[in-house]
């Protein structure tokens, strides 16, 4: 994936992660736009879904979402069309879904996985290029639905 825009946002449960994960970004070279939440006071994880899939949507950049589970998130971000939300658990889910299908949002828990595996993922993610051929076919019947 190229460096460009890394859109980021969080609940209440994944603020913390979040902001550790905003700071990696950043150091990776990445220009890294944080879109709250800035505390743990409730919040309604689909409002922040919503932000970072719209801007995905749009081609503005690539999201990552942290929530308690990362399940929340991920099933508020794929409601938009061209959004390939994916909740990665450890590197390999990262990678692979990166090499097939093109995910463009990152999805965590932060109560899941701890901020090294985190960490690990999220670079994962990052680094990884979409490898096309006949996985481009498969997003694209993806894309049709």
């Amino acid at each position: 994936m190229s460096k460009k825009k890394l859109f980021i946002a969080a609940d209440h449960a994944g603020v913390g992660l979040k902001a550790r994960l905003v700071e990696s970004a950043r150091e990776l070279g990445y220009e890294a736009i944080d879109l709250g939440t800035h505390d743990e006071s409730s919040v309604d994880y689909p409002d922040y879904a919503a932000e970072v899939a719209s801007r995905v949507q749009r081609g503005e950049g690539v999201g990552i979402l942290v929530c308690g589970s990362g399940v929340g998130m991920s099933i508020a971000a794929n409601r938009f069309k061209g959004v390939r939300a994916a909740l990665c658990t450890d590197p390999y889910v990262a990678k692979a879904t990166r090499q097939h299908n093109d995910a463009n949002v990152l999805c965590l828990g932060a109560r899941v996985v701890g901020e090294g595996l985190a960490e690990e993922i999220f670079r994962t993610f990052l680094e990884t290029p979409f490898e096309g051929g006949r996985h481009q076919r498969r997003v694209d019947k993806i894309e049709r639905s």
